[in-house]
C-alpha cells in the first residue's frame, strides 16, 4: 500500500511503470548489487540474546557516507539487556520523502503517523527526521499509542529546528504495548551530539528485533554524468509476509527527486522486491518502507515521471531493495535453507503470483525442505488448493534442474539419489510450470523449522 490512495498517484505510478517498460523485466532479474562492498563490518550480537546468526547470513556491506543524511543510535530501554534500541537519522533541508505501508486492518500508530503526513499538502517536500525504535510495536495503542507517536515527533522537531511533520517515525516489537515517549526524549541529547555520517552499520544493528543479521544495501548510479549513491537498511526476520513492503526498510539516496517520482519508484520495485519474500505467511502491523532523497549529490532535480535519466537510477534502486528483501528470507527465524519458487505457464501475472506464494507460504512445502525431502507431491497439493487455472495433464516440477513432474505425471527421468542430494544444499530453486498461459512470477521463501517455534515460544520473554 502506497500513501493514501489518490487518482493522481496511480496515475503517476502508471506513467512511470510504462516508461520504464522496456527495461523493468530486466530489473526484475536483478539478485544482488554489483559493485557492492563485499568487506565483512564485525557483527554485533544478534537482536536478542541466545539467537544463533543464521547460516544463511551475508555480511553487512561498506557503506560509505551519503551526502545529507547523520545518524545516531542510543539504548532507550525497550529491552531489558543491554543493547542500541532507538535510531534517529537527520537530513539537510529539502529532503524528499516517500512511503509505502502495511494494508494490515490494524496499522501503528508511527505507520498512521508518516501515512497522515506523507498525503498532506507539500507531504514529503522537507523530511528532515527519521525516528525508529525496537522493542515495542506501539501497534493497537489507540488515542494513547497515537499521542506517544505526537509527542515523539514533536521532541525531535524542536531539537532539529523542524515541522512535527517532517518526522518520520516507525516502530518494531511487541504489539499492544503503549510507546514510552520519555524514554526516547531522554536519549534526544545524547542523539544529536553522536550524529555521524558513517553509522550505517549501528543503525542497521539498532532496528533488529529477532534479527541474527544486520541487513544492509549499497549501490550506486548515474544521472546525467554524476554519481549517485543509494544506501539502505532493512530489519525482519519473522511476521514476514509483507503486503507493500518489509517490516522496516529505509532507503536514502543523495540523488535530487521529486517526492512524487520517489512515490512512483518505490511503488514500481516493492512489488517485485519486498512484497515478493515470505518467511511465515504472517504480515506486520508495522511494515513500512521509507525512501530519502537529500538531493546534495550535484545531479539535476528529476521532476517527472518517466524521465529517461533515471533509468540507471531505477536498476539501481531495485537492486537495493531485492537485495534487503533477499535479507529478510536469509535470517527467517529459524531458517536453514534460502528458497526460490517461480511458476511459469500461468494465465495472468496475477495468477502466477498467487501460486507462487501458495507454494512458498505452504507449512507442508517449507517443512520438507527443512527435511531435505524432494516431496513434489505437497507443492501438487500447494498448486491445486488456490483454484488458479491450471492444466493438470501439462504441469511440470522441477527442484533446480532435477525434472520431478512433467505433463502432469511423474517424470520418468526422476532420480531419487540425485535429488535428494541437490536438497542438501543451502540454496534451492523450484520451478513449476501450470500450462495454462504465459504468465510467470517468482517468490523467495525458507524452510520451516524447530528453531521457528523455539522462537516464537519464547518471544515476549
Amino acid at each position: 500500500m502506497t500513501k493514501p490512495p489518490s487518482k493522481t498517484g496511480q496515475k503517476i505510478e502508471q506513467a512511470f511503470e510504462k516508461a520504464l517498460d522496456p527495461f523493468a523485466s530486466a530489473l526484475k532479474r536483478a539478485t544482488r548489487t554489483p559493485g557492492a562492498a563485499t568487506e565483512a563490518v564485525e557483527p554485533p550480537a544478534a537482536g536478542k540474546p541466545g539467537l544463533k546468526i543464521s547460516p544463511l547470513a551475508v555480511p553487512f556491506p561498506t557503506i560509505p557516507p551519503i551526502g545529507g543524511v547523520e545518524i545516531a543510535t542510543a539504548r532507550a530501554g525497550f529491552y531489558k539487556h543491554e543493547r542500541d534500541d532507538l535510531v534517529v537519522f537527520r537530513f539537510a533541508r529539502g529532503t524528499s520523502c516517500a512511503g509505502v505501508f502495511t494494508r494490515h486492518k490494524i496499522g501503528s500508530a508511527p505507520v498512521d503517523w508518516c501515512k497522515k503526513h506523507l498525503a498532506g499538502a507539500d507531504g514529503g517536500k522537507d523530511v528532515r527526521a527519521l525516528v525508529v525504535n525496537a522493542g515495542c510495536a506501539n501497534a493497537f495503542t489507540g488515542k494513547a499509542g497515537a499521542d506517544a507517536a505526537r509527542r515523539t515527533a514533536s521532541e525531535v522537531a524542536k531539537r532539529f529546528g523542524c515541522r512535527q511533520r517532517d518526522v518520520m517515525l516507525a516502530s518494531t516489537g511487541v504489539i499492544g504495548v503503549v510507546l514510552d515517549d520519555k524514554k526516547i526524549a531522554a536519549r534526544l541529547q545524547e542523539v544529536e551530539q553522536g550524529l555521524d555520517a558513517d553509522a550505517w552499520a549501528k543503525a542497521g544493528a539498532g532496528i533488529m528485533t529477532t534479527d541474527t543479521f544486520p541487513k544492509g544495501s549499497y549501490a550506486e548510479a548515474e544521472i546525467e554524468g554524476y554519481k549517485v549513491r543509494i544506501a539502505g537498511i532493512a530489519k525482519g526476520s519473522g511476521m514476514i509476509a509483507p503486503d507493500m513492503a518489509t517490516m522496516l526498510a529505509f532507503i536514502v539516496t543523495d540523488a535530487d527527486i521529486h517526492p512524487n517520482v520517489l512515490q512512483a519508484l518505490l511503488g514500481l520495485h516493492v512489488r517485485t522486491t519486498f512484497n515478493s519474500v515470505t518467511v511465515d505467511g504472517d504480515t506486520s502491523t508495522n511494515d513500512t518502507a521509507l525512501l530519502f532523497a537529500t538531493g546534495t549529490s550535484g545531479a539535476p532535480r528529476i521532476g517527472r515521471v518517466g524521465d529517461r535519466r533515471l533509468k540507471s537510477f531505477s536498476a539501481a534502486l531495485d537492486k537495493v531493495m531485492l537485495d534487503l528483501a533477499h535479507q529478510l528470507v536469509r535470517d527467517g527465524e529459524g531458517a536453514t535453507k534460502f528458497v526460490k519458487v517461480t511458476v511459469d505457464g500461468a494465465a495472468s501475472p496475477a495468477s502466477a503470483r498467487k501460486l507462487a506464494k501458495s507454494i512458498a507460504d505452504s507449512p507442508l512445502v517449507k517443512t520438507a525442505i527443512a527435511g531435505e525431502d524432494a516431496n513434489w507431491g505437497r507443492v501438487v497439493m500447494a498448486v491445486g488448493k488456490t483454484e488458479e487455472p491450471v492444466d493438470r495433464d501439462r504441469l511440470a516440477i522441477r527442484f533446480g534442474a532435477h525434472q520431478a513432474a512433467i505433463d502432469g505425471a511423474p517424470s520418468p527421468t526422476y532420480d531419487e539419489a540425485k535429488m535428494s542430494a541437490y536438497m542438501k544444499k543451502s540454496e534451492i530453486d523450484i520451478t513449476v510450470d501450470v500450462g495454462s498461459g504465459r504468465a510467470s512470477a517468482t517468490v523467495w521463501t525458507c524452510d520451516l523449522t524447530k528453531g521457528y517455534i523455539e522462537i516464537n515460544g519464547d518471544y515476549r520473554s
